[in-house]
């Protein structure tokens, strides 16, 4: 068999950071030869896919688009384990399985060997090395992953005004919201005690359907699980912590630690 060419794969999330390295890596290497890649979990926000489309049309390269048809709340009913801060089942379906199932696709299918590039900047280095480390054992194949926001460019870039102010490009609103990752919407069960205070005094709504969701899934299976825990490791569930909330205030709760950073996930949107 002839020798695979090299393509070029932006792991692009929807978010500043890897809508930055996807450009850069296609005025280096050539549309051509580039691909714009995302996968859907059917949970994110919608400014998040007028981003990307806006971003895909200034590049030039069209978005390469994979489904697995699933919700998170599918995928915690069918592997019968409700996602929270220390595993996060819905990422590994949703996202990692279906990466690797393109990949491999592009190697088999294709003759195609790809190079992954990710939006993750130096103060996310831990997060870096567990992908590297991750790709590099992928038991088909190894597969090689650059990360030109820690290696290439000066730390101090300011790739969200260079978005706006060259670009044109308006930031997912979720930027301005002042969530700290736009992870499906809002309502990542990987968010912490902030975020998802953070989730209920900008969208009620949506906290109600993670509520709703938790509940659907304690019934379902009868366990007493939750997304949060208490300090004691304890469940603690979303009615429990919204009608804490209603109580003593929302104020006190918003700085509360976010979600657990040492924990890797591929879906963050930076």
């Amino acid at each position: 068999m002839a020798e695979r060419k090299t393509v070029h794969v932006a792991m692009f999330s929807t978010g500043a950071a890897s809508a930055f390295v996807a450009y850069n890596m296609v005025q280096t290497y050539g549309k051509e030869n580039s691909i714009l890649f995302f996968t859907d979990t059917l949970w994110e926000d919608e400014d998040n896919y007028r981003f990307m489309q806006e971003v895909s049309d200034y590049i030039g390269v069209d978005i390469t688009w994979r489904v697995d048809g699933r919700t998170p709340e599918e995928v915690f009913h069918d592997v019968r384990f409700l996602g929270n801060s220390r595993m996060a089942k819905c990422s590994e379906e949703l996202k990692v399985r279906q990466t690797l199932i393109f990949l491999e696709g592009l190697r088999d299918d294709h003759n195609l060997e790809p190079i992954l590039y990710f939006g993750i900047g130096p103060h996310e280095k831990h997060r870096a090395d567990n992908l590297r480390a991750f790709y590099e054992h992928n038991p088909i194949e190894p597969i090689e992953t650059r990360f030109p926001m820690i290696d290439t460019f000066r730390a101090d870039v300011d790739v969200k005004k260079i978005i706006q102010e060259e670009w044109g490009i308006e930031l997912p609103r979720m930027y301005k919201l002042g969530f700290a990752h736009a992870n499906c919407g809002g309502r990542c069960v990987r968010g912490g005690l902030g975020h998802y205070a953070q989730l209920y005094s900008i969208w009620p709504e949506r906290y109600k359907e993670q509520e709703e969701m938790e509940e659907r899934f304690r019934q379902a299976f009868n366990k007493d699980v939750s997304i949060l825990k208490q300090r004691n490791g304890k469940s603690f569930t979303l009615r429990e912590y919204r009608e804490m909330m209603e109580r003593e205030g929302i104020n006190k709760f918003l700085k509360q630690p976010d979600y657990d950073d040492t924990v890797p996930c591929v879906c963050t949107t930076f």
